[in-house]
C-alpha cells in the first residue's frame, strides 16, 4: 500500500508513493519497509527510537517534533490521532461499513452490550461485540486482552466484522481506549452512559479527570442514551450537545422502568416511552440489571427493532458469565460469582441478593493490587452494609503484598460490627465461605467473575476459575 494511501490527506509528505508493507507504534514488529509511528506512552517514547527504526529498516517514521531525519519523517501535531486515522485507512475503513453502538461507565458495560447484540442478533442482523470478557463476531469467539483493544487491534477486528457481513458492531468504550484515541476516526450511531462511580484513580487523577474522560465518547455520537439515576449522568445530560435520552429505574424519565418484580430467578418490569409501554420478563435478577435492560432495550428500539421481538430476546436472554452467575452447587445453598470490583458495583449485587437471601448473606472479596488504593476501605463498607458475613481476602495482588492490600481493606470495617474473617489465599477462602454455609445462606464471590486466573508477583498469571475451586470445595465438604 502506498504512503500517500495510509496518510491520505493528515499530513505532508514528499515520499507519498514509497511502498509501505507494514503499519506499527511498536519498535519490536519493524520491518523493511514498515511505516513507524511514534507515540509517546508513560514509560517509552517512540520519538527515542525514531532513527534506530530507520536503520532498522522502517520507510519512513511519523512525528510530533523535527528529528532531523529529512524527508523520512512525517511531522504532525499528535501521532495519537494521526495513528488511529492511519490504522482505519490500512484497514479500508472499516468503521465507516458497520453501524457502531458504544456504552461506557463504570459498570454495567459488559451485560449492556451483551444485551444489545443478542438483541440485534435475534432480530437478523449479524452483530460484533468488543468488550472487557471476549470479542464476538456472530458466534464465532475472539480473545481480548484489554476492555477496548488498542488501535490496531481494534480496527483489525473491526474489518473482520465487516468482511464477515455484520450490519452492527457494539463495543464496551473504557476511559483508557478514549483518553488514548484507540478508537481511530470512529463515529457512533449511539452511545450509552450507564454510569460513573470510583474507580481507575491510579490512571486518572481524580473523579473529574475520569469523568472528561468518558465524556468525549458523546462528542463522536449521533445520539446518547444517560442514566438519569447516576450523579454524573445527570450532568452529562445537561452538558451534551447531541440527541439525548435519560433512562431511570427509579424515576419518570424519557424511558424509565416501572412495575419492578425482583425476584432468585429474574425480574419483571414494564419498559415504559412516552405513552408506551412493554412488559418485559428476564432471567438474569436485580435493579442495577434492570437498568442495563432499560438502557440497551431504548438502543434497540432506536434501531427499529419491533418491541415484541426485542422482549422476546430479552426472555430468552441467559446472562454474561460472571455477572451475576449462579455456579452450581447441588446443595442447599447458593454460590454466585461476580465481578463486582467497585464500591458501587458491591453495593448492588449486594442489594440485589440481599432481596431474595432466606439466610445470610456472606460476601466473598478482596482488592487487586497496583490499583486504586483509595477504593479499599469503601468497598469494605459497601460490603459490610449489605452482607450478613464478610471473608476479605485477595483479589489480583499484582506487585503488592496481599496483606498490605487487606490492611487498608480492613480500615473500612472500622465502627462497623459485621463479623468478618480474613483468609489470605482466595482458593483457601473460597474452601471457608462453603464450609462455614448454611440451608439458604447464599455466598457472593465478588471480584473475578469472567476471569480465570489470578495475577500474583507482577504480571504473572495462574491459572484460577472460582467454578472449578467451588466444585473442588465441595468435594471436600
Amino acid at each position: 500500500m502506498k504512503l500517500c494511501d495510509i496518510i491520505e490527506n493528515n499530513a505532508a509528505t514528499t515520499i507519498g508513493s514509497t511502498e509501505i508493507t507494514s503499519i506499527t507504534d511498536d519498535t519490536r514488529k519493524v520491518v523493511d519497509g514498515s511505516l513507524f509511528v511514534c507515540i509517546k506512552g508513560a514509560k517509552f517514547d517512540g520519538h527515542d527510537a525514531a532513527a534506530e527504526m530507520l536503520e532498522k529498516g522502517a520507510a519512513a517514521v511519523v512525528c510530533e517534533r523535527d528529528l532531523g531525519l529529512g524527508d523520512r519523517q512525517i511531522l504532525t501535531d499528535d501521532t495519537r490521532t494521526l495513528w488511529g486515522k492511519i490504522c482505519a485507512a490500512w484497514f479500508g475503513h472499516p468503521e465507516r461499513k458497520l453501524t457502531l453502538i458504544a456504552v461506557t461507565g463504570t459498570n454495567g458495560k459488559t451485560t449492556t452490550t451483551s444485551v444489545i447484540k443478542h438483541i440485534l442478533m435475534s432480530a437478523g442482523f449479524m452483530t460484533g461485540l468488543i468488550g472487557t470478557i471476549q470479542n464476538e463476531i456472530g458466534d464465532e469467539v475472539i480473545h481480548t486482552e484489554n476492555t477496548t483493544p488498542l488501535t490496531y487491534d481494534f480496527m483489525a477486528v473491526l474489518a473482520k466484522m465487516a468482511e464477515a457481513g455484520c450490519r452492527y458492531a457494539v463495543m464496551e468504550v473504557s476511559s483508557f481506549g478514549l483518553c488514548q484515541k484507540r478508537i481511530g476516526p470512529s463515529h457512533f450511531r449511539t452511545a450509552v452512559f450507564t454510569n460513573l462511580t470510583q474507580d481507575h484513580l491510579d490512571y486518572h487523577k481524580d473523579m473529574e479527570d475520569y469523568y472528561q474522560a468518558k465524556k468525549m465518547l458523546f462528542d463522536i455520537c449521533d445520539a446518547a442514551v444517560i442514566n438519569a439515576d447516576n450523579e454524573y449522568g445527570r450532568r452529562l445530560f445537561g452538558e451534551v450537545s447531541c440527541e439525548k435520552y435519560s433512562f431511570s429505574v427509579k424515576e419518570n424519565a424519557d424511558i424509565y422502568a416501572d412495575g419492578i418484580k425482583i425476584s432468585s430467578t429474574g425480574s419483571s418490569f414494564w419498559y415504559c416511552c412516552g405513552d408506551k409501554s412493554h412488559l418485559i420478563k428476564t432471567r438474569i435478577p436485580g435493579v442495577f440489571n434492570i437498568s442495563n435492560l432499560t438502557a440497551a432495550i431504548a438502543v434497540c428500539l432506536r434501531e427499529g427493532i419491533p418491541a415484541d421481538t426485542v422482549a422476546e430476546a430479552i426472555e430468552n436472554y441467559n446472562g454474561v458469565k460472571g455477572r451475576c452467575e449462579v455456579i452450581p452447587t447441588g446443595s442447599d445453598f447458593t454460590v454466585i460469582c461476580d465481578y463486582a470490583h467497585t464500591p458501587d458495583a458491591v453495593e448492588n449485587i449486594l442489594r440485589s441478593v440481599r432481596e431474595y437471601t432466606d439466610g445470610r448473606l456472606i460476601c466473598l472479596f478482596g482488592c487487586g493490587g497496583n490499583r486504586d488504593a483509595a477504593k479499599r476501605p469503601k468497598m469494605a463498607k459497601a460490603a459490610a452494609s449489605y452482607a450478613d458475613r464478610l471473608i476479605v481476602t485477595s483479589d489480583n495482588p499484582r506487585d503488592e503484598e496481599p496483606e498490605a492490600i487487606i490492611k487498608d481493606i480492613l480500615a473500612g470495617l472500622e465502627g462497623t460490627d459485621v463479623p468478618y474473617d480474613v483468609v489470605t489465599d482466595r482458593r483457601e477462602a473460597i474452601f471457608h465461605a462453603l464450609k462455614i454455609a448454611e440451608k439458604g445462606d447464599v455466598i457472593v464471590l465478588a471480584g473475578k467473575g469472567h476471569e480465570d486466573y489470578q495475577v500474583i508477583g507482577g504480571n504473572k498469571r495462574l491459572h484460577f476459575d472460582e467454578r472449578e475451586i467451588v466444585a473442588e470445595g465441595m468435594k471436600l465438604l
